[in-house]
């Protein structure tokens, strides 16, 4: 199994990019949400990689963080769901977006997706929603924003600033607002060492 491919970025398809590895260049698909995150043509690029065998032939998928392949995974877990409508979920909805409607059981927000319909979508939520958790749905937010604060381990990081931004969006929640709109406030908010819960709260109310 293909784990990871770093190298040059040589191509942007449609769907998908062209990284060159040991002068090869492989053909990794990839969710339409990735392209504003890559780096110019000719820089290094870190795709991990999800590698699939059909008769029909072998196809590479790939995703910038583990998580987002790990999401990828569970969609195909799902009974109906190939690669190509997985894509597609994830390229109309981030992977944090994802797990956030699978948790709030928002199927209008799925169903979004070319090719799923509202029965598919309740089905993604019917058979992932033991399988995700409100840490997953913030993790990689979490990590990025916390995990290099100045004076905090990365771990304490985390753990304090998920407590906060949780307690945020639950609050936010309690005031009538949706599971995804307050998430994606809170995900908009600047973290910053000990913000407490309700800086975090006056900070999201801004992007609502």
């Amino acid at each position: 199994m293909i784990s990871f491919v770093r190298g040059p970025l040589i191509q942007i398809e449609e769907d998908s990019i062209v990284v060159e590895t040991g002068g090869i260049g492989l053909e990794i698909r990839v969710p339409v949400s990735v392209f504003a995150k890559l780096p110019p043509i000719g820089e290094e690029v870190k795709v991990y990689t999800y590698f699939q065998v059909r008769e029909e032939g072998m196809s590479l998928y790939g995703f910038l963080n583990r998580q987002d392949k790990v999401m990828f995974r569970q969609l195909l877990s799902v009974n109906g769901v190939g690669p190509k409508v997985a894509l597609g979920i994830l390229s109309v909805l981030g992977p944090d977006d994802l797990r956030m409607a699978v948790i709030s059981g928002d199927a209008k927000a799925i169903s979004r997706a070319p090719g799923i319909g509202m029965k598919t979508a309740q089905r993604v939520i019917l058979d992932l929603k033991d399988k995700i958790t409100m840490e997953q749905a913030t993790e990689s937010w979490l990590a990025s924003a916390g995990g290099e604060i100045e004076g905090f381990g990365k771990q304490t990081a985390a753990n304090d600033l998920f407590g906060a931004a949780r307690e945020a969006v639950l609050a936010l929640i309690a005031l009538g607002y949706s599971n995804m709109e307050a998430t994606k406030a809170v995900k908009k908010v600047e973290l910053t060492e000990n913000m407490t819960t309700e800086a975090v709260l006056k900070e999201s109310l801004k992007y609502l």
